[in-house]
């Protein structure tokens, strides 16, 4: 019997000791899934386990007895959100009914890296359909090929999305890490939600090519796991320029070759942090485990400004929302031009699929916000200019860099959600307040999320953002946190808050 949460260190010695193999832990997971995400708790996370995911995990054991490792992700199962391309037995659909039967021509360019590394592909995970953006009443974790995915702390609980699935599966023990992808909090608020670790990079660090997004300017894939020093080696892995993602070619100067070197438990020592109040006072039991974190930091030798207000924006503003329906437009059309076995080829198509199988694709809510994308021009109307350059003023000028320059302070400290998990509602939709995601997710900046505490047992979390190509000391701080007070426990599969 395999321990629980094995992470990828442990995994790496094992393995070298001969006491493991990664087709053995191919198996665990591949159990575990049966038994908690098809059964048992009926998670729903996984939306496709890749049928040659054991053949994979055995080529690799092989590899490593006849030449050694390729290095720390060698062997070890990894899931993707089910809007990164994967050129093998898998689809790619968004969780969209209409989209079952697309075959990826190529790997996404991040998929290429981790099989290059040696990671194994177990499985696609279930996601928010279209990235949350189908409905403007959505249910975070729903989609209609996968169904609703649920929270591991409290079954009848949201798992925030839209890496709904991906944050889940980490939660679970169901993989050993996870790639999601983020428009506006869709790695850092589920990840939060479910009490794991979390990163949006910067825009550009790591390659958004063969990955359905929504807007250009904020998309971003990042890894999800259980430790800082987990996602600190999957981030090295995936951080690499792509001849087709030209944001990549910036980030070349700015990464280092690896971000393991950034653990360091005293990292917090010196360093001079703001306290964003305004994006507090949703929750009384957040903000209570924050104040808590608040000083762990202080005692772990960080100087702290509270309050440092000003970066707070409203999640999906007029201005965001503007920016994210002309984009959509554009990266929509252009992914399914370049998937010729997708079902559906253009937007008018996909509407009207959605129409014509309305009882499966939309029993509780509708397609608002695909038909509004329909609606709109193209990106050389001055609207979208006006909407692009408000979303960087509000959370760049006037946000983020103001903030930081203003208090001297080298990172922002927030509850990445304003309040622990709701009850999930198909009928009346997600009801989100609060949380901190926004500010870097229009500004294109870092944010890393790890966990702080529980409130009622369910997981509550810190956020540590700051500007452009900051995740060394991000993830710094975040593990020395971490370090410090190892709050993270498993869940439990409760059926309900008691």
């Amino acid at each position: 019997m395999l321990d629980a949460d094995l992470d990828i260190a442990e995994i790496q010695a094992r393995c070298e000791r001969g006491t493991l193999t990664s087709a053995a832990l191919c198996h665990y997971y591949l159990d575990r899934i049966e038994k908690l995400d098809r059964a048992g708790p009926t998670l729903r996370s996984i939306i496709e386990v890749n049928p040659d995911a054991l053949d994979i995990a055995t080529r690799m054991d092989e590899e490593r007895r006849r030449q050694g490792p390729r290095g720390p992700l060698h062997g070890v199962p990894i899931v993707v959100k089910d809007s990164i391309d994967t050129a093998d037995r898998m689809m790619t659909t968004a969780g969209s009914l209409a989209m079952v039967g697309n075959i990826a021509p190529r790997d996404a360019f991040l998929v290429g890296r981790l099989r290059a590394a040696g990671a194994v592909l177990l499985a696609k995970t279930n996601m928010s359909e279209w990235g949350y953006m189908r409905s403007t009443r959505g249910c975070s974790g729903w989609s209609s090929r996968g169904g609703q995915v649920r929270n591991p702390y409290s079954l009848d609980r949201s798992p925030s999305g839209s890496s709904s699935g991906s944050a889940v599966a980490v939660a679970a023990d169901l993989c050993t890490a996870a790639i999601g992808a983020e428009v506006d909090g869709s790695i850092v608020r589920p990840s939060s939600i479910n009490g794991i670790v979390g990163l949006k990079p910067t825009v550009g660090l790591i390659s958004r090519a063969g990955v359905i997004g929504v807007a250009e300017p904020q998309d971003t894939a990042g890894p999800m796991t259980r430790s800082v020093s987990d996602l600190a080696t999957v981030l090295s892995v995936l951080s690499a320029a792509d001849t087709e993602d030209p944001a990549t070619h910036t980030a070349s100067v700015q990464r280092p070759m690896d971000y393991r070197r950034c653990l360091d438990e005293k990292a917090l020592r010196g360093a001079r942090l703001g306290v964003c109040r305004d994006l507090m006072g949703e929750h009384e039991g957040t903000d209570g485990v924050i104040d808590d974190a608040i000083g762990v930091l202080k005692d772990l030798g960080a100087e702290i400004v509270d309050p440092a207000n000003g970066a707070a924006v409203p999640l999906f503003g007029e201005a965001e929302v503007t920016l994210l329906l002309y984009e959509m437009k554009v990266g929509l059309a252009r992914y399914l031009a370049e998937h010729p076995s997708a079902p559906v080829r253009t937007l008018d198509e996909l509407i009207e699929f959605n129409r014509d199988h309305a009882d499966q694709v939309m029993p509780y809510f509708q397609q608002e916000i695909l038909e509004m994308v329909q609606a709109q021009g193209d990106l050389t109307e001055p609207n979208y200019e006006k909407a692009k350059a408000e979303c960087r003023r509000l959370s760049r000028t006037d946000g983020i860099d103001k903030v930081l320059g203003e208090n001297r302070v080298d990172a922002l400290v927030a509850p990445t959600d304003g309040h622990p998990a709701w009850v999930i509602d198909p009928i009346v939709g997600d009801k989100i307040k609060g949380g901190c995601s926004s500010p870097a997710a229009m500004a294109g900046y870092p944010h890393i999320t790890v966990p702080a505490g529980y409130a009622h047992g369910l997981p509550v979390a810190l956020s540590f953002f700051a500007g452009a190509w900051r995740e060394p000391q991000l993830i710094g701080y975040a593990y020395a946190f971490e370090h410090a007070t190892r709050v993270r426990r498993s869940p439990t599969y409760r059926r309900t808050v008691s």
